[in-house]
């Protein structure tokens, strides 16, 4: 059965609005699988008590999934999976000259206890869809979208393959 929808079931935040351009294709393929979300700026360095008070009341506001994209140290998917037991997708930003292996690092070695969900570095479409999934579990709309895309996914290749095709016989 699918559960009646009244606000954003998904969360995204960065930690500054140097990341948008990558982050948008979390929204990008949210907004293609009709999922509702929101989006804001919450720095773990830079603006802590905005982090905290975040995480502390995103659960009650009812979203049902947290993506969060972080660079550099990237603690932020961390502190808020600290703070919450919802799901959260890290998404690590290539921001340093480590070009995001720091970021993926840091995320992925979360303490046993609070897991974060982590998708490869700069990869903010999978973290859509990984929040998606999530959902769809419950909303049978969600599931019905992703399979839909995953079919578009499948025709473009198949398209691809009738018009590249290339054998070669010496």
């Amino acid at each position: 059965m699918d559960e009646e929808i009244s606000g954003p079931l998904v969360s995204i935040v960065m930690g500054s609005k140097s990341d948008l351009p990558l982050m948008q294709a979390s929204m990008d393929i949210l907004s293609i699988l009709k999922v509702p979300y929101e989006m804001d700026i919450v720095s773990a360095h830079r603006t802590p008590k905005k982090m905290y008070s975040y995480a502390q009341e995103v659960e009650s506001r009812g979203v049902r999934v947290v993506i969060a994209g972080a660079g550099g140290a990237a603690h932020l998917p961390g502190m808020i999976a600290a703070m919450t037991i919802l799901p959260v997708v890290g998404v690590p930003i290539p921001s340093t000259k480590f070009e995001g292996l720091d970021s993926l690092l840091s995320i992925v070695q979360m303490p046993a206890g609070v897991p974060v969900a982590t998708v490869a570095i700069g990869n903010a479409e999978n973290a859509g869809l990984l929040a998606a999934q999530i959902l769809a579990t419950s909303h049978p709309r969600f599931a019905a979208a992703i399979r839909a895309h995953r079919e578009k996914l499948e025709s473009k290749v198949e398209a691809s393959s009738l018009a590249n095709k290339t054998v070669y016989l010496p």
